[in-house]
């Protein structure tokens, strides 16, 4: 067996980024899945974590050669309240590996135990948390949305304590960055700008190398942020996800979901969509994602500020400059991307109205999402006869009918054929996602029967989330009103 091949420059920053910790050991690891695939693409297949050791060190009771386990600082504004300390209270880097192409991933235990930053949580993770994280992230993935990725999940064979006992686990998760807003934060609200430069420098070469070239090389990494952020959450409302808490230490520098915690995706189509047990206030509800993110970026513009201009007064019409981009960069990648799904090719200015009509038709009728725009990818210009499987998601057949017509209209100013439109349209709009009570399921299954089969079933069809598979349609569906998961939760 291969050693992992573990290039830790992330510790070379200095003692003040982080704690060294030693993940602590569990009772009784067992492996639930490990993800071959992904393991091949980082050249790790042959190395001792697909070997008899792996659940050992994927449960953090053996540590590898190589590796340099640490629990990152940082700091995050958390429903809009600053906390100045926070940091990784149930997680570690073990270190970060290089890739086959010559960059680096970041490999991450969460549920690993407690470090100097549990602020006093148990640092350990529920079973049910972690098959979620895991399932969401790998079918994001497979969705074509930059995430975070699972390469692992591991039962630990003891119990955790939250509102009642619950089986643990931990998850071994692979990053472009585990680097968040709130890491610029911590060392911003020190004020200690010596930090904050070398953090960027940093992320510039780990994250942004075609930004060092530039003449201002931190103006464009910050242009960059954005740019990247504003297509990541555009993503996210064409798919009705939502992340559930979306505080400044979640929201990763390189542009990638992460921290999959009460997040969801919509079946019935709300506008203003809450699951979050925590999101009292709907602070982070489906159509509040968009400003949160900049609101999040204008937060990392305050932290890097004297980074972008010798003097403050420029420095600041330098950040403002950039955010005041945000908006048009994230219209954009929003209209494109409904342009895709709605078989639009063309651009013109009528779009944006037709697609919000759908959304207000959707919302008025608690439409399903997914199937929504999964069957108008199969409906025909000139025919109405398969129109009857769209139709029957809507309560005012009216509505529906009268958008189709105005679609229709709109789909003859295209030039494309009917059979290429809807090619396109299909490799947009999802057939399956992880839905809330489909994952529930898989949860209940695993924490009171020990039974993991309903949770590889279904991780198995979100591989293929865009081809209809064969008698697979029941993951398909929304759920039954007995079935209908109200609230998510973080699993703290």
């Amino acid at each position: 067996m291969k050693p992992i091949p573990f290039n830790n420059r992330y510790a070379d920053l200095g003692e003040n980024f982080y704690a060294r910790i030693t993940p602590a050991p569990v009772s009784n690891p067992a492996l639930v899945i490990f993800n071959q695939a992904l393991a091949e693409e980082l050249g790790l297949a042959d190395t001792c974590l697909a070997s008899s050791d792996g659940a050992a060190i994927l449960a953090g009771n053996r540590v590898p050669e190589g590796a340099a386990p640490l629990a990152m600082a940082y700091a995050g504004h958390q429903f809009g309240h600053f906390n100045p300390q926070l940091g990784d209270g149930r997680a570690l880097l073990l270190g970060q590996i290089g890739r086959p192409d010559g960059t680096l991933a970041d490999l991450h235990l969460k549920g690993s135990g407690r470090t100097l930053f549990s602020r006093g949580g148990d640092g350990r993770s529920a079973l049910g948390p972690v098959l979620r994280e895991y399932l969401v992230s790998e079918a994001m993935a497979k969705l074509g949305v930059p995430t975070t990725r699972a390469l692992a999940a591991v039962s630990t064979g003891e119990q955790v304590a939250r509102q009642e006992l619950l089986p643990g686990a931990v998850i071994t998760r692979i990053a472009s960055s585990f680097v968040r807003v709130g890491t610029f934060e911590h060392f911003s609200s020190k004020s200690d700008l010596d930090a904050v430069t070398k953090l960027a420098d940093y992320v510039i070469g780990h994250n942004y190398p075609d930004c060092r070239g530039a003449p201002q090389p931190y103006r464009a990494w910050f242009e960059a942020i954005i740019d990247r952020q504003a297509a990541l959450i555009a993503q996210w409302m064409q798919l009705g996800f939502i992340h559930g808490v979306m505080n400044t230490d979640n929201m990763s520098i390189a542009g990638e979901t992460i921290d999959y915690g009460p997040c969801a995706f919509m079946d019935h189509y709300t506008h203003d969509q809450v699951y979050s047990s925590i999101d009292h206030h709907g602070r982070y509800a489906y159509n509040n994602q968009p400003n949160i993110g900049l609101w999040n970026l204008t937060r990392l513009a305050e932290s890097i500020l004297p980074l972008l201009a010798e003097t403050t007064e420029d420095a600041v019409e330098a950040a403002q400059a950039a955010l005041g981009e945000y908006a048009g960069l994230y219209q954009g990648y929003w209209l494109n991307g409904m342009r895709a799904k709605t078989g639009l090719d063309i651009r013109l200015d009528e779009d944006k109205a037709l697609i919000n009509d759908l959304f207000d038709v959707m919302a008025e009728n608690q439409a399903d999402f997914t199937l929504t725009f999964y069957y108008l990818s199969r409906l025909a210009i000139d025919s109405t006869d398969q129109d009857e499987s769209l139709r029957a998601l809507f309560n005012d057949l009216g509505q529906i009918d009268h958008w189709l017509d105005q679609w229709r209209s709109r789909l003859k100013k295209e030039n494309s054929d009917a059979e290429g439109r809807q090619a396109r349209m299909q490799a947009t709009n999802p057939v399956y996602i992880p839905r809330n009570h489909q994952i529930e399921a898989a949860i209940r299954a695993a924490e009171d029967q020990d039974d993991f089969t309903v949770f590889h079933d279904l991780h198995a069809v979100l591989q293929t989330p865009y081809e209809r598979q064969p008698n697979k349609d029941v993951y398909m569906w929304p759920p039954e009103p007995d079935e209908v998961v109200q609230q998510t939760f973080c699993g703290t």
